[in-house]
């Protein structure tokens, strides 16, 4: 742990010498304070960390959490959704000069394989893998089988590694084919019952027991564009308008903090957890995006900046929120008892606990909030020791309790490096959006988008 904390000090700081003026005095050495492109870089060179120095050791997929004080935890458990987040990660490790090309080609192609060959249920993927062979882990007894959710975000990554690698060399375009192949595979009208609706979950031993649809607002948008986008496998247009969008009633005239809503969030008077603004939007771009419910970058705007202005204004009084620390998404959090525990942090459900990825993922919509958070992450002198490890900020920490989990999650990681890259150049956001099929099946739902002519 000293290394790293080495290794920041000198990332962060150079030290600049005067020489000595005539009167023979000389100005002291004095750290310099990074560039925000400079703390960008180092922020998404940090959670890239996670995907490629801490991968699943086999599968070379991502692991659904690292320990830091207990490596050895589910040191084979793949989460299929974090390994969605960590294929778009690693594209953009390619882009910043992280990794190499050919390294990332191999590395990738690997992660595909494993995919090819593991557990699908009528082509989703599980919640959860065994890295070592591919094999289901229940993510609850009868969640033992296909996640159509969980398979959406995977998918959203597969159809960029195609985008990216389909004109390169004999390598990159075996590698494009792998990805185009498995997404093509799943079978997302299995996952509408045949109702004009999708159900989050399918167990061979169990069926439809878990019987959960797809309505919204939270974070299946998706779900349901991917299903919509399908040349093989497509949903009907009717499933998100009679389900996801609940046959109009998802719009929501309401505002908080005198900043408009747009839509419902589920269970909450106010707005969701900050993910429900990432994950969607890892791929889909929001810039422009319209459908009759909607305007997208009006919303997760909003989302932002609503959650910013409540940690900001602290209603509950927790000690340490302010304008430079703020965020609430799911993550881990602290128990009354002291414990680690996990929750969905949201106006309503605030617990004291700051989760870093929930401002740092939020950069496209509030950038000049996100700084400053990103820099209090980095440079506050009474946390920054405390919580930058060796992927970054840990997953979450409490001022108020002046604790912190040295603990990461693959679905939070994952959302940082492609939601920057997406505010500094819309990198993934182009290449996702300019498949052919996601404009089509964008399009079927009634979206149009003045960011990318349709």
């Amino acid at each position: 742990m000293k290394y790293i904390f080495k290794s920041l000090f000198i990332l962060h700081f150079f030290l600049i010498s005067c020489s000595c003026s005539d009167k023979g005095t000389s100005t002291s050495e004095i750290p310099t304070q990074l560039t925000d492109d400079e703390l960008l870089d180092l922020a998404q060179k940090d959670a890239f960390k996670y995907f490629w120095d801490y991968a699943e050791f086999n599968s070379k997929l991502a692991r659904e959490r690292y320990h830091t004080d207990e490596t050895y935890v589910d040191a084979n458990l793949v989460t299929t959704g974090g390994s969605g987040f960590g294929l778009m990660t690693i594209l953009v490790g390619i882009e910043r000069g992280f990794v190499s090309r050919g390294e990332a080609v191999s590395r990738l192609t690997t992660a595909l394989t494993f995919l090819e060959n593991a557990d699908r249920f009528h082509g989703a993927w599980p919640h959860w893998m065994n890295g070592t062979n591919g094999d289901v882990v229940p993510f609850g007894t009868i969640d033992n089988g296909g996640d159509i959710v969980e398979t959406s975000f995977l998918c959203q990554g597969l159809i960029c590694i195609r985008e990216y690698f389909k004109n390169g060399t004999p390598e990159e375009q075996a590698l494009a084919q792998k990805a185009d192949n498995l997404w093509k595979g799943v079978e997302w009208s299995w996952y509408t019952r045949g109702e004009n609706a999708m159900y989050w979950h399918w167990s061979p031993n169990y069926g439809w027991q878990m019987n959960f649809k797809l309505e919204g607002y939270n974070e299946c948008l998706i779900t349901y564009v991917m299903g919509a986008s399908s040349p093989t496998h497509p949903i009907p247009s009717a499933a998100y308008h009679q389900a996801w969008a609940r046959n109009g009633a998802i719009v929501n005239p309401g505002s908080s903090y005198n900043i408009p809503l747009i839509l419902k969030y589920n269970g909450t008077t106010s707005v969701g957890p900050m993910f429900w603004a990432h994950y969607s939007y890892l791929g889909l771009d929001p810039r422009g995006l319209t459908d009759q419910y909607a305007n997208y970058w009006e919303l997760t705007k909003n989302h932002a900046q609503i959650m910013y202005t409540y940690c900001s204004t602290n209603p509950v009084g927790w000690i340490g929120y302010s304008q430079d620390c703020w965020g609430l998404t799911a993550s881990y959090t602290r128990n009354p008892n002291g414990t680690v525990g996990y929750t969905d942090h949201r106006p309503g459900n605030d617990k004291g606990i700051i989760s870093p990825t929930a401002a740092l993922s939020s950069f496209p919509y509030t950038p000049e909030e996100s700084m400053r958070a990103l820099r209090f992450f980095y440079e506050n002198a009474d946390w920054k020791d405390k919580l930058i490890g060796v992927a970054g900020p840990y997953d979450a920490f409490s001022p108020h309790y002046d604790w912190v989990t040295k603990r990461y999650l693959a679905i939070d990681q994952g959302t940082i490096v492609p939601m920057i890259e997406n505010y500094r150049t819309g990198f993934l956001w182009n290449l996702f959006m300019q498949a052919p099929e996601v404009q089509t099946g964008l399009q079927n739902l009634g979206f149009s988008s003045t960011q990318h002519g349709f």
